[in-house]
């Protein structure tokens, strides 16, 4: 196999170059980089990175602790902190807790023992997290996605307003004339975003002098069994024309139970989410849904972990949703019948 000498002649550069195109190829100017790499794959030379890590004390690995993987806000969001952290040279260990907090403490401490260069969470909740408590005593380098700030919570955070993309959305329901609304959520108190998007709807609901429903808190994030809409569908006189969804894959879940239950959408029931996915819009109805930056995100983390990782000031950045429209609202029909 060629040594690390070899390729800088290749690429005509000097041997401390090609060593810090692989140690720190930020540093290095892409176009000597890209002949560096090109000359170690010509030499089939692959880097000692267990020396380079017993050397600098680095890793190059960056953990990342999402809930979940199945819903595309968080796919999508890993596939571009993937891609942005490889042209920095670094590598993601990625890891899943599907909301559950004793998961978070595993892969939090799983991730420590690794000697991880930093961290991207998502905890379940920033205001109460054994995970955050942790890492009050942890040097490490630590960026939250999705979780708000707070003021007991010093950790840089990138999200969007949950409160604001929610209050929105009410609003465009009640423009179309619907009074009687009602918000799905899963385990309500397992996510600080569902509880921001509830408080979102409330406020709205109140401004226009309407009442505000309590949450239709289901066992899951993303399943919805149709008897659970049963009681709201069929309340006598007043039964409810619009669901706010905490998310698209619950939405999209409760849109097939109002079918499935012989209700027509929107016709009858109109129905939107929170998230943005592909898939919303994909399917008939298309979805009408409060969009988040997802790609961007993503972005925004990797480049902020990184400037703490080189002691650069950063600070929390909340970035903008915007509100799609889809086929699945329209104004309140007449009559609710089926």
């Amino acid at each position: 196999m060629a040594d690390l000498l070899s390729v800088a002649k290749l690429a005509g550069v000097s041997r401390a170059t090609a060593a810090r195109a692989f140690s720190t190829p930020e540093l290095v100017k892409i176009e000597t980089r890209e002949k560096i790499f090109k000359a170690a794959t010509e030499l089939d030379f692959r880097p000692n990175y267990i020396a380079r890590q017993l050397r600098t004390q680095t890793t190059k690995i960056i953990g990342v602790m999402l809930p979940t993987l199945t819903n595309p806000i968080f796919s999508e969001q890993f596939e571009a902190m993937e891609k942005m952290a490889r042209e920095n040279g670094y590598a993601l260990m990625v890891a899943t807790t599907e909301y559950s907090v004793k998961a978070e403490l595993e892969v939090l401490e799983n991730m420590l023992r690794q000697r991880v260069d930093g961290l991207i969470l998502t905890v379940a909740d920033a205001k109460d997290s054994e995970c955050l408590r942790i890492l009050e005593n942890e040097s490490i380098p630590t960026v939250l996605t999705h979780n708000p700030t707070h003021e007991n919570n010093p950790i840089t955070s990138i999200s969007v307003d949950n409160y604001a993309g929610m209050y929105k959305a009410t609003e465009k329901l009640i423009e179309y004339g619907h009074q009687n609304i009602a918000m799905i959520t899963g385990p309500f108190l397992q996510s600080d975003r569902s509880v921001l998007r509830y408080q979102g709807y409330v406020d709205a609901m109140r401004k226009a002098n309407l009442n505000a429903l309590p949450v239709i808190e289901l066992p899951h994030h993303t399943q919805v069994d149709p008897h659970a809409l049963v009681p709201c569908l069929m309340q006598q006189g007043n039964p409810i024309s619009a669901f706010l969804c905490s998310n698209d894959l619950l939405a999209l879940n409760t849109i097939g139970s109002l079918q499935r239950l012989g209700y027509h959408v929107p016709q009858q029931v109109s129905v939107v989410g929170f998230d943005g996915i592909g898939l919303g819009n994909i399917v008939y109805p298309s979805l009408s849904s409060v969009v988040q930056p997802c790609k961007a995100l993503g972005e925004v983390a990797i480049q902020t972990l990184l400037k703490i990782i080189a002691e650069e000031t950063v600070s929390s950045q909340v970035l903008p949703t915007h509100l799609h429209l889809g086929e699945s609202i329209a104004s309140p029909s007449s009559t609710h019948s089926i």
